[in-house]
């Protein structure tokens, strides 16, 4: 039989061990791992199973009688590569790796090689050299082989021929400095770009939720902007900022950002830690939920988990968007619907037809208008830089000119006031 010989075919895996406490439901644990596995341009996920174990074995991860089976499998299918849904242990890869005569990647690695995909921006790019680098530190470093690509990539999925690269610890270790060096850099500046736009006026509105929920379909359909948009995990990697003019209210800057997910391994969520800087920094938080998801209620709570760890403020303002409700049966349609109108803070959409989507902004609109408070300044004719910065920052409501200058009605936020007292 022909294959594409530039595609990797490969086989996803997920381990459901009854002894582990943190084990999740197997079924939609196993698609969102195909899920992932198929967001890599360059595989072909032929194949995928639960493998159920009364615990992990330390040399082989699973038991000799189902590696004997899997083999058999995976040749007969001509595997190269399995994705195992869970940690591998650098012995049990490199036990595995022999009896089956495959690549194996471990979710860590899977992971990282979708962020290697996907990133954009320079401190994207280092930010996944230096997860990639802390993953392969932990690795037996000399039974490391990476794999030549077609494109650019960590290595750990396959191309067309093989290299071994030798590596010790100081070579990593020394990387790692180099990486860390340009990364303040990056960060020192995108200080400097995030203190430019804190003189802008306008309010932050955080899009966030679970990865493939939706976010950068509805970030499209408000500013009408280009962003990838796929039914695919991870789609959006660095935050994305554009403006957009709410009816009837303000102008916002919206802000895509990277999707959340469970048991985001260590490494990573440090890494990441950066791109979603800008949900610190939000006027307004807007969960996006996929409604239609069977664990969209796990979902949501790894959200909250991930956004409590980053530090956002609970009194920060939020709404919870129900996004894809153009999925759901006529019930649960229905019952979404129903519990929408019941929860000022909930709202049912769909971002692919644009339903419930002018309930939200006149609501984002006004959540935000809450935080603008009018008030009358008297300024002299002297003091004209001052009346320009009021209309550079598009603040002013009225304006009468008296005798020894100005008096200017302004609607405008604390944080504006502040900017303007320190003129």
């Amino acid at each position: 039989m022909e294959h594409d010989r530039t595609r990797t075919r490969a086989w996803v895996l997920h381990p459901e061990i009854k002894s582990d406490e943190q084990r999740r439901v197997p079924e939609p644990a196993l698609a969102e791992a195909v899920a992932l596995a198929v967001a890599l341009p360059d595989l072909d996920v032929i194949g995928s199973d639960i493998v159920r174990l009364p615990r992990a074995q330390p040399g082989l991860l699973f038991g000799t009688g189902k590696i004997e089976e899997l083999g058999e499998r995976f040749h007969d299918a001509e595997v190269e590569l399995v994705l195992i849904d869970g940690p591998v242990t650098p012995v049990q890869q490199r036990n595995l790796e022999k009896a089956w005569n495959v690549k194996i990647l471990d979710r860590t690695g899977l992971i990282l090689e979708i962020f290697s995909d996907r990133a954009r921006t320079r401190e994207g790019v280092l930010q996944v050299e230096m997860a990639a680098l802390s993953y392969q530190r932990t690795r037996l470093v000399r039974a490391w082989t990476h794999l030549e690509r077609q494109r650019g990539g960590l290595g750990f999925v396959g191309g067309p021929g093989e290299t071994q690269i030798e590596a010790d610890r100081r070579a990593i270790d020394d990387q790692l400095v180099r990486l860390r060096r340009q990364l303040q850099k990056v960060i020192k500046t995108r200080t400097l770009h995030r203190a430019a736009r804190a003189k802008v006026p306008y309010p932050i509105v955080a899009l966030v939720g679970y990865t493939n929920a939706g976010k950068s379909t509805l970030f499209n359909r408000l500013t009408g902007a280009e962003v990838m948009a796929k039914d695919m995990l991870f789609a959006t990697l660095d935050p994305t900022m554009r403006r957009v003019e709410l009816p009837d209210g303000p102008e916002v800057i919206l802000s895509d950002t990277v999707g959340f997910i469970s048991n985001l391994p260590t490494e990573l969520v440090a890494a990441f830690r950066a791109t979603l800087e800008e949900v610190l920094g939000a006027d307004l938080i807007v969960h996006v939920r996929d409604i239609s998801h069977d664990e969209t209620e796990a979902q949501a709570a790894d959200v909250e988990t991930i956004l409590t760890s980053l530090g956002v403020d609970e009194h920060r303002p939020r709404l919870e968007v129900w996004n894809k409700i153009d999925l759901l049966n006529a019930d649960e349609r229905e019952a979404a619907l129903a519990r929408a109108d019941r929860d000022a803070e909930i709202f049912a959409i769909s971002a692919v037809t644009g339903e419930g989507l002018n309930q939200l902004l006149v609501e984002v609109a006004e959540k935000l208008q809450g935080a603008r408070h009018e008030e009358t300044l008297t300024l002299t004719f002297a003091e004209g830089d001052k009346r320009a910065w009021l209309y550079r920052h598009d603040v002013v409501r009225s304006e009468e000119q008296t005798e020894d200058g100005f008096e200017i009605v302004v609607l405008w936020t604390d944080k504006q006031a502040a900017q303007f007292a320190a003129i």
